[in-house]
């Protein structure tokens, strides 16, 4: 196959988000490589996220009027060109020197929203003035973890507050890392030079001395784990909007918006924290009937085509996030790989659009998938 650089530094050959992960397992260390495409366990989930959208089956019609098309949509009050926006990914200076920074140029030159990782290794102020200045660049959110001392999370609030970040995103599926072995396989480290900046000088509080033959866990990381309390202590201590990333149950999503929260994000967290839980495509059609519209409801896992994007929206999604994707543009071509990803799946997103009668998003639905159990009206 040609492999030889186009125009721009991408090679000739990739041409899918597929091709894109290929070359980029070549460039990638085997430490950086295991970090951000393993999962935890036996990876049943991360393998389930992508099968679920192409078990799915579409839906195509015909000699509809589409003129006039387009991929605009209205998420949290916000104008977006296209409903693809980039998930939270620590580290990505693993993957290209410039990391966030490139990522940060390539949303913006698309439209896309971004969400930065708490765990970013490029602080959050600096991704802030690479995107807002742009005139057409798409939300800027970022993500939270829960830090077990208050005053540091509220920090970070401030911030991304002070930065123009324009909504928060609380990470709640992973009070624990999962058992991630393909990362212990390699002896995976973080390498020189790559920190979570944003967590620079914040000390974490002396660990809670354990009881005898007590748990490492559960007596000394749970007592401190987040909990809907901390949720509710964190909506009033902000101005921005807050979403929960993490949610798969429906009775969590409807305490989320009893809450006051402003939109759900249906993650598995990639497969990465608890292996054989459902793929997110499974998941999304409860918590969409859940919050019954309340909220907007995103999802991410294992979206690869545009076509994934078409039938997330179609179980109910208002829009979705793409991880390991970005990752594997940025370590082929830095921000023109990710501004790549980017295009690619909007323009199948497009593609799959016309050919099957949707001129705008607002006409995709569920009857935009087939079903084996269709019936003629």
């Amino acid at each position: 196959m040609n492999r030889s650089p186009a125009a721009g530094g991408i090679p000739a050959d990739v041409v899918t988000l597929g091709d894109h992960e290929r070359v980029a397992r070549d460039r990638l260390s085997v430490s950086a490589e295991a970090y951000f495409n393993g999962a935890a366990a036996d990876e049943i989930t991360c393998q389930a996220n992508r099968l679920a959208w192409d078990g799915l089956r579409l839906q195509s019609r015909v000699l509809r009027p589409l003129g006039g098309g387009h991929t605009r949509l209205t998420l949290l009050g916000r104008p977006l060109a296209h409903p693809v926006l980039l998930a939270p990914v620590a580290y990505q200076c693993m993957a290209h020197p410039d990391g966030e920074r490139a990522t940060a140029r390539a949303a913006a030159a698309l439209q896309a929203g971004m969400v930065l990782s708490t765990q970013s290794s490029v602080a959050l102020e600096e991704v802030a003035a690479l995107v807002l200045p742009e005139p057409d660049h798409g939300p800027l959110w970022f993500q939270l973890y829960l830090q077990q001392d208050r005053s540091h999370t509220l920090a970070l609030v401030r911030r991304a507050e002070a930065a123009g970040y324009e909504a928060l995103v609380l990470t709640v599926d992973a009070p624990v890392h999962g058992a991630r072995d393909r990362e212990r396989r390699v002896g995976f480290r973080l390498p020189a030079g790559v920190t979570a900046v944003n967590l620079a000088g914040l000390v974490p509080p002396p660990a809670l001395p354990l009881p005898p033959g007590g748990s490492l866990l559960f007596d000394g990381l749970m007592p401190t784990a987040a909990t809907w309390d901390d949720v509710a202590w964190l909506r009033a201590h902000t101005r921005l909007p807050l979403l929960l990333k993490g949610i798969t149950h429906p009775e969590d999503a409807r305490q989320a918006v009893a809450l006051g929260v402003a939109g759900l994000i249906v993650s598995n967290h990639g497969g990465r924290t608890l292996d054989t839980l459902p793929a997110t495509a499974d998941l999304l059609p409860a918590v969409v009937r859940a919050v019954a519209g309340a909220v907007p409801v995103l999802v991410d896992g294992g979206i690869r085509r545009g076509t994934d994007v078409f039938k997330a929206l179609a179980l109910g999604a208002t829009a979705v996030l793409v991880g390991r994707p970005q990752v594997h543009g940025l370590a082929v071509a830095g921000a023109l790989g990710v501004a790549h990803v980017l295009r690619l799946l909007r323009d199948e997103l497009e593609i799959v659009m016309a050919l099957t009668g949707c001129a705008t998003l607002d006409r995709i639905d569920a009857a935009s998938l087939w079903s084996p159990d269709a019936r003629s009206p």
